[in-house]
């Protein structure tokens, strides 16, 4: 056994006699992704409040491991052979929804399109474009989400985070010190959101819905289904990657498995018997070709972990 392998054996334990039950070791990432790829993971350990979170921070913040903290897997690729360190699953109390008349609470772990419906439902307007993310709460607030002409800094009047190598406390981070840009925030590595508060506004809920299920039907005739990670790759700047891609003759381009899509070429589709080394190759040379045709280089969207080294105490970004 390799002092790696008995540290991370260590940490499982140490985590394990303050959170019992919730600690999984070898879980395969392909379950927890929607690319429904990837190798094993080291420790698993599911949280489910703050303060378990904080009871998390306390020992990692001492011990430093290699870290992945997964929301919905909705951006996330990670490599065949797996990831070597703790991975922390959000879920249970950090999963609720509070709506009052002109603010809506939301826990980390809340999935954007339930959120959503859940707010449209009680006729509060405003987060109708997060039907369709495929994320969660806390990864709208770190990479600052966005679609359909709408972004979370539009709505987004503070969050609340854990640093999980810093002081084991809840901070209270009000929407301007987040600092939120395209697809990033001014969040460390280390930084995990645990809840978020929105600002609404009241409507009809039939009003909300129907806005809602305009959406819907966008993403139903212009993005595939099936196992992707949405957008591959950011915009640039005063252009769109999906045109770019496209106009590159890239669309049904294909590396084992993985294929750009035909319905929006931004999107990549993990077909059957795809490995996550094709879904990267494919990545990579999309990337080479548009740079070589239109002397742009796209940069991902997509978090891509395991195949190169995460320095040790830096939680790769979810």
């Amino acid at each position: 056994m390799t002092s790696r392998t008995q540290d991370l054996e260590a940490l499982a334990e140490e985590i394990e006699a303050r959170l019992p039950g919730r600690v999984r070791r070898r879980v395969p990432f392909a379950t927890l992704t929607t690319y429904r790829l990837g190798g094993p993971i080291g420790v698993l350990a599911e949280v489910h409040s703050d303060e378990e979170l904080l009871e998390v921070a306390r020992i990692t913040r001492e011990v430093r491991p290699r870290m992945l903290v997964i929301g919905r897997g909705s951006n996330l690729l990670v490599a065949d052979r797996g990831f070597d360190g703790l991975a922390l699953v959000l879920t249970g109390d950090l999963e609720s929804v509070e709506v009052s008349e002109g603010i809506v609470l939301a826990g980390s772990a809340t999935p954007l399109p339930v959120l959503a419906r859940r707010v449209a439902a009680l006729g509060r307007a405003g987060l109708e474009f997060y039907v369709g993310i495929p994320g969660s709460v806390g990864g709208a607030v770190a990479m600052n989400a966005g679609g359909h002409g709408h972004s979370t800094a539009e709505v987004l009047v503070r969050a609340w985070t854990v640093d999980l190598l810093g002081e084991a406390q809840l901070v209270e981070r009000p929407q301007r010190s987040l600092a939120l840009g395209y697809r990033e925030s001014a969040l460390r590595r280390s930084e995990v959101v645990v809840a978020a508060e929105f600002g609404v506004s009241v409507d009809d809920p039939e009003a909300c819905q129907a806005r809602l299920e305009e959406i819907v039907r966008w993403r139903r005739t212009h993005q595939p289904g099936g196992a992707n990670a949405g957008s591959v790759f950011r915009n640039p700047e005063g252009d769109s990657a999906g045109r770019l891609i496209d106009a590159c003759g890239l669309k049904g381009l294909r590396i084992g498995g993985a294929l750009v899509s035909a319905k929006h070429a931004n999107f990549i589709q993990a077909e059957a018997g795809a490995t996550a080394a094709d879904l990267r190759a494919l990545v990579l040379e999309v990337q080479r070709r548009v740079l070589d045709q239109t002397g742009i280089r796209l940069e991902p969207e997509l978090r891509m972990v395991g195949f190169e080294e995460t320095p040790e105490g830096e939680p790769a970004r979810r």
